[in-house]
């Protein structure tokens, strides 16, 4: 495997892909270029020319980094690729004071096994409130 770390030569193309196909939503190649231009770190990896998998951290510097955005291809999944990036993401960011990251519902032992914890003041708005609701990310009122 060849880890990247930043995104220089990314075809925006194959990454909206492992996305859809991870199955992590459909994201525009634009939206992707965008925010992972923003981002202060990124991980790629490849198994050759095959795109096996990616995350990014949004952060600050000094307070919080936002790991966001992990997603492995299904040909790599249980095999410990996930665990990996996101350790090498957390690296990234140990000099913050706080890390965090957002699961999908059902994520969440996988995430406590590598140290995160549950928060109980987290809350957030969706462009699609009522999918986010729908799909447990969110609680109704």
């Amino acid at each position: 495997m060849d880890w990247v770390l930043d995104h220089a030569d990314i075809d925006w193309n194959v990454l909206s892909n492992l996305y859809r196909i991870a199955p992590l939503g459909d994201k525009k190649p634009e939206d992707l270029r965008i925010s992972f231009g923003n981002s202060r770190y990124t991980c790629l990896v490849f198994d050759g020319a095959t795109l096996a998998g990616a995350g990014r951290v949004l952060a600050d510097g000094v307070d919080c980094a936002y790991i966001c955005d992990v997603a492995v291809h299904p040909d790599y999944q249980g095999l410990g690729l996930g665990k990996q990036i996101i350790e090498r993401l957390r690296d990234c960011s140990a000099g913050h004071r706080k890390i965090i990251l957002y699961a999908n519902p059902g994520k969440e032992g996988f995430y406590a096994k590598l140290g995160f914890r549950r928060m109980r003041t987290a809350m957030a708005i969706f462009a699609d409130q009522a999918r986010a609701m729908e799909t447990g990310l969110v609680e109704g009122d």
